[in-house]
């Protein structure tokens, strides 16, 4: 407000959600245009603080939102009604299943015909503007339709806000001719928010950390195992304390990679049952006691549920819950203070550190190949390696490059992102260039195959036209190979491009771009060499051409399992 009552012009909708974002770390916002959305997009565009990221389709807007609040902490997408909103929400589905705060932005239609009999284009044909609520409605934490002015501004609030608290999509929909209208519950400056901090409950707390202690420092050998949820927990830091006090060796589940630095002394590789790191899933399976942080035991992630873990000797500890092996459970105790606090009451024990560097045995090399021999993904995978620092990201789309590039050893700070909860194909597309936008001090490295990049290959375009300097790698193998490995059939070939052509033709001239078609390791050294090098300011394209039954053996195991677990007949009636 002005003095006089007056209503400053400049204390809209639009601009009073654009400072929002960007008072919360969005300051890239990925966005498909259609009419419903085009004034909001203008309030977007007008912000100095906020870029508008155009992408090649909504879907890819939704991934590059995800990579984004990777990097970033919170992503933004901005698409149109219904049949953009429908579009994005596979990748809203996703980072919902990732515990990513991603806004989603959706113009809607125009106030004056909510409770009316019209039918509007792209509805589905019934005066019912409801069918895209109601589709978000299980894929978000909280949903938003914006349809006048007066709770406009608190509703715009509770949803930016829960997004940050839960950790979790949230969907606003935002009528067509609202976002240039000035109202006095906008002021031109919102007053930055404060979220509470999550405090544990102190008697829970206590109980839960004396528990545990007592359970842990009575056994022999006990262990570490990180999951993904760590990070939603924020409680990295507050693991690391545990592990140096406790002295005890620390593996990683595999989409908990990257969460803790793995140049650390205990660490020991990824836990993965079967195909786990070389004599990392022998000390976990025989360890008569562990700790699992944020675990996630899905599926995918327990091998078709064959993980040798007993839960009697297990501590679960989720973001807010504790369990100590088969009881007792304590709630409201959140991650990071209990981590903390059991660093503080436990025994150093390092047993069963000790173990693991009896047994353990250097890396095997790959085996020496002829000149001019076709190129092997384990060789490749070795020179993926040496190009790895605290600069680097690595995005590992779904498939094979799950896990080639869990052998990766990262180096501190090196990044680390893939999809395993949700596993949809293409996703990394989207995340690559979400994620370099965000995260401009370091060079994201992706490793796409070639059935993945043909579902989401048009952003490449977008990562040129904002002159990103990622470097992909097409893994050319010519078929969706992990489905192969679970079961085969026609449906697992699939029509073969010419990759670097492709990119060319999007390239166009325009920007920095540069592509390249390897056979061999010679080729490979060249193409990393030029990357690093002479083109280290351009986005690089390399495609890898590889047999097609050339996949990691832990691949082989993985599908062999999961085909097993998929294949279960029904239970007798």
């Amino acid at each position: 407000m002005e003095g006089g009552g007056r209503i400053h012009a400049s204390a809209t909708l639009g601009r009073y959600l654009a400072r929002r974002l960007v008072q919360v770390g969005a300051r890239h916002v990925f966005a498909v245009a259609g009419d419903f959305n085009l004034i909001l997009l203008d309030y977007l565009v007008a912000d100095p603080d906020l870029t508008l990221v155009g992408c090649c389709n909504e879907l890819n807007a939704g991934y590059a939102a995800d990579g984004y609040a990777r990097a970033a902490g919170v992503g933004a997408c901005a698409v149109t009604f219904t049949v953009g909103g429908l579009s994005v929400i596979n990748a809203i589905a996703g980072a919902y299943s990732e515990d990513l705060p991603v806004i989603c932005l959706v113009g809607g239609p125009n106030s004056n015909d909510y409770g009316t009999n019209r039918i509007l284009h792209h509805t589905i044909g019934l005066p019912d503007f409801s069918q895209e609520l109601r589709c978000f409605q299980t894929v978000t934490c909280f949903q938003a339709v914006v349809n006048n002015l007066e709770d406009a501004h608190e509703l715009i609030d509770t949803a930016i806000s829960t997004a940050l608290k839960e950790s979790k999509p949230v969907y606003i929909s935002v009528s067509c001719n609202l976002p240039g209208i000035p109202h006095p519950t906008f002021c031109t400056d919102p007053v930055p928010y404060f979220l509470a901090p999550k405090v544990s409950n102190q008697m829970g707390l206590e109980a839960a950390v004396e528990a545990t202690a007592k359970f842990l420092n009575k056994v022999t050998k006990p262990i570490l195992v990180i999951g993904p949820k760590l990070r939603v927990a924020k409680a990295q830091k507050a693991f690391m304390e545990l592990a140096n006090a406790s002295g005890y060796p620390v593996a990683v589940m595999p989409s908990g990679k990257g969460l803790v630095p793995e140049n650390h002394p205990q660490f020991i590789g990824t836990y993965w049952g079967v195909i786990s790191s070389n004599f990392c899933g022998e000390i976990v399976e025989s360890a008569d006691a562990y700790l699992f942080a944020g675990p996630v035991f899905n599926d995918y992630s327990s091998v078709g549920y064959s993980l040798l873990v007993k839960k009697e000797r297990a501590v679960i500890v989720k973001p807010d819950r504790v369990t100590v092996g088969n009881g007792p459970s304590f709630g409201y105790v959140f991650m990071a203070d209990f981590l903390s606090a059991l660093a503080k009451k436990i025994k150093r024990n390092s047993t069963a550190l000790e173990n693991y560097r009896r047994i353990f045995v250097p890396h095997s090399v790959p085996v020496t190949r002829e000149s001019n021999e076709p190129l092997r993904v384990n060789i490749l995978i070795k020179h993926i390696q040496g190009m790895l620092s605290g600069d680097t990201a690595v995005i590992a789309e779904t498939g094979d490059s799950w896990f080639n590039c869990q052998k990766l050893r990262l180096p501190e700070h090196c990044g680390f992102e893939f999809q395993m909860q949700y596993g949809s194909i293409g996703w990394s597309v989207g995340a690559t260039l979400g994620y370099a936008q965000a995260a401009k001090n370091k060079r994201v490295i992706a490793c796409i195959g070639d059935g993945s990049f043909q579902v989401t290959a048009q952003d490449v375009s977008t990562m040129i036209r904002y002159e990103q300097q990622s470097i992909i790698f097409l893994m050319n193998n010519g078929g969706y190979t992990t489905e192969v490995e679970i079961h085969d059939g026609p449906y697992n070939i699939i029509k073969n491009w010419n990759y670097t052509a492709v990119v060319d033709a999007v390239h166009n001239g325009e920007g920095r771009c540069w592509t390249s078609k390897v056979r061999t390791e010679e080729e490979l050294l060249d193409a990393i060499e030029t990357a690093t090098g002479e083109h280290k300011d351009s986005l690089c394209f390399i495609e890898v051409l590889l047999h097609k039954h050339d996949t990691s053996k832990e691949l082989l195991e993985w599908g062999s399992r999961l085909s097993a677990a998929n294949s279960r007949p029904p239970n007798p009636q």
